[in-house]
């Protein structure tokens, strides 16, 4: 049976499936894991943990890289700053 799954993605509350991966909970939120340098919104890229595109704060922790982790109720989960 499979469950949903609530967090918090930038201060906006989701509802996704319960092992989706928090990169596809950002996705669902219509937001995009950081921005670059110069300041371009990146994303998840790859899918698997290599090109580090979908890095964000989960929990107070800096540059998770959210395509690895999957959710899990009351995450919160930060793409900017």
């Amino acid at each position: 049976m499979t469950g949903i799954v609530h967090l918090r993605v930038d201060g906006r509350q989701v509802a996704v499936v319960a092992g989706s991966s928090v990169a596809a909970a950002i996705a669902h939120a219509g937001a995009t894991a950081r921005e670059s340098v110069t300041g371009q919104r990146r994303t998840a890229l790859c899918g698997m943990g290599v090109c580090f595109e979908c890095r964000a704060t989960v929990d107070g922790r800096a540059q998770q890289r959210t395509c690895l982790l999957p959710v899990a109720e009351g995450m919160e989960v930060r793409t900017r700053g």
